[in-house]
């Protein structure tokens, strides 16, 4: 497809069949000590992660610091940010489950997530903006493309937050149009959730690993 003609958007075929699985794929190859996303036929879903009690903001949602579980033996510190996946109960956490879904209205992925407490509380936005690292606030606030919305999921039929999509398609076509090597050989719709992902993950804390970003090319 001619890059230049493309409108940044992506069928829901192309979504599940073709950019889906390069993300799962390439997430799992490259950024092996995290959970995997997990397709539920109809979207990607990355759930039950723990945000232990901690002071420093900057890397609660960090990917790079998630562990697939937490040892018995482990000493949690108050004052060391945690985020881990795992089963078990810690008095005073959060829990957070992110799915990626496509709007058919927008033509492009959307983010849900929803924050809770050990009891099954829902958290409030207000709650889940103080678990964001600041730089997540700062894009919140400045960014025109990006607001949170609290809208029922389509797949679970539950209120969840979501990343309003509105300007996705035009960013996503600017972001494929600064890549040279697209730019000459034409749109690679296969890459298209990693390179989204390393924009909106940011937004919430979830950082895509660079090795991942630089794989685009990759055969």
């Amino acid at each position: 497809m001619d890059l230049f003609s493309w409108d940044g958007t992506l069928s829901y075929k192309e979504f599940a069949v073709a950019a889906a699985p390069t993300f799962v794929h390439k997430w799992e190859r490259l950024n092996s000590s995290s959970p995997s996303w997990i397709w539920m036929e109809g979207y990607l879903s990355l759930d039950n992660f723990c945000l232990l009690p901690s002071s420093h903001q900057e890397s609660l949602f960090d990917a790079n610091l998630i562990q697939k579980e937490v040892n018995e033996e482990e000493t949690i510190d108050d004052d060391d940010a945690t985020l881990v996946h795992s089963n078990k109960s810690y008095d005073g956490a959060h829990y957070y489950d992110f799915h990626i879904v496509y709007s058919a209205s927008y033509r492009v992925p959307a983010l849900y997530f929803r924050g809770y407490c050990c009891d099954g509380r829902p958290l409030m936005l207000n709650e889940i903006e103080k678990d964001l690292p600041s730089c997540s606030a700062k894009v919140l606030l400045e960014s025109k493309w990006s607001f949170i919305t609290l809208e029922e999921h389509p797949y679970m039929n539950r209120p969840w937050y979501k990343l309003h999509p509105c300007g996705t398609s035009e960013w996503m076509k600017l972001l494929f149009l600064s890549d040279a090597v697209m730019a000459k050989n034409g749109l690679a719709i296969d890459q298209y959730l990693v390179s989204w992902f390393s924009v909106v993950g940011q937004v919430v804390g979830l950082r895509t690993p660079i090795k991942m970003v630089k794989s685009i090319h990759d055969n």
